[in-house]
């Protein structure tokens, strides 16, 4: 039996939850006993009163759960109050997003915990299970966030993205053809957005033109085309990714500045550091910032304004994973998944995973 804890996210705007009743639930029936804070699931419009019939026991507050439980089960990366409630020998298993986050990184180092990113867990192809659903999320929500700020209220060039009979939509470039970028296109397709999409893999490109049809273009990914589609474009949606690693600047500042007055970016790769010179988080109670007169939209938690979907989606992927890492203990779970080892970031006061040591220049230190 394994003691399990679910805190209430406390990122600003954060609603979704580590583990929906029904997750609870599945859990308890396995045999562990399941923490969870008090109003934990309120933003999914899960009250104490359903944990409660899941199984789960409620506390009042989250130190009591960090103090008691074997493993936490979260979404976003601890805040670094949360990181110093962690301690030696306990499991956190999460969303980390460390590359960019010395500071996450080295709090995380020092309390001594074993910390497993959703974000880097692969599957046997090499995909990354965990991150998909919320990079799925990201993309559709990239499209009406863009189309929001693009209204002449919000400073934007007052383009309806779809346009009507007699006049042009709105010229809509997305950058990575990946999880995010395919479902920013099919979103922007649905809505009759002029689109293009880039990318380096041949084969990307050529499933979304099969797929779409004529309704987007497809560009092999250069300097040279990303300019020249940037100073024609209203939204651009950056969806680049290198697993656990840095995201490329693609977009310096000089290309930034050639593009129109009131055009929209917003930067899914946000969480690994942004695909943009220009690019610095934001959060939901403050989403954009103007750089050279373009509107930037740079949230590292996209997925949290919409928590049920958001968190039912993640449920769905996550809990076979911490359903094994209870059952049996994260050494003999890694060790007999190389995709789950691949998760691991941080373990006893160590960096374990290669991008992020390298992203930040610490020394890295295999899992034996």
């Amino acid at each position: 039996m394994v003691l399990i804890g679910v805190p209430k996210e406390i990122k600003t705007h954060e609603y979704r939850v580590g583990l929906v009743p029904e997750s609870v639930q599945d859990l308890v029936g396995a045999g562990h006993r399941v923490l969870v804070e008090r109003g934990a699931g309120r933003g999914i419009f899960a009250d104490d009163e359903q944990y409660e019939a899941a199984g789960a026991v409620m506390v009042s507050t989250r130190e009591e759960i960090f103090e008691k439980v074997d493993m936490i089960v979260k979404v976003k990366e601890p805040q670094l109050e949360e990181c110093a409630l962690l301690r030696e020998g306990q499991v956190l298993f999460t969303y980390l997003h460390l590359a960019p986050d010395r500071e996450q990184t080295e709090a995380l180092c020092a309390s001594g915990c074993t910390a497993i990113a959703y974000e880097t867990v692969t599957d046997a192809h090499g995909g990354l299970p965990l991150l998909a659903p919320m990079s799925e999320i990201a993309g559709r929500m990239s499209i009406q966030i863009g189309a929001h700020f693009l209204e002449t209220v919000q400073g934007g060039r007052g383009i309806l993205l779809g346009g009507v009979p007699g006049t042009l939509p709105g010229k809509v470039v997305v950058i990575g053809a990946g999880a995010s970028g395919s479902s920013a296109v099919r979103i922007a397709a649905g809505v009759g957005a002029d689109i293009t999409v880039l990318d380096l893999s041949m084969e990307k490109l050529r499933l979304l033109e099969s797929v779409f049809a004529n309704t987007v273009k497809t560009a092999y990914s250069s300097k040279a085309i990303l300019e020249r589609l940037l100073a024609e474009a209203d939204l651009v949606v950056g969806a680049v990714l290198v697993p656990g690693a840095n995201a490329p600047k693609v977009i310096s500042r000089e290309m930034l500045k050639g593009m129109k007055r009131g055009s929209v970016v917003v930067d899914i790769a946000i969480d690994q550091g942004g695909c943009l010179e220009s690019s610095k988080p934001t959060t939901h109670a403050a989403p954009t910032f103007v750089e050279e007169e373009v509107i930037h939209y740079c949230v590292t938690n996209m997925p949290g304004i919409v928590a049920q979907s958001s968190s039912y989606a993640l449920n769905n992927v996550t809990l076979p994973y911490a359903r094994a890492l209870a059952a049996k203990g994260w050494e003999r779970a890694v060790a007999e998944d190389a995709g789950l080892r691949n998760g691991v970031n941080v373990s006893g006061g160590k960096v374990t995973y290669e991008a992020v040591a390298k992203s930040q220049g610490k020394a890295y230190t295999p899992l034996p």
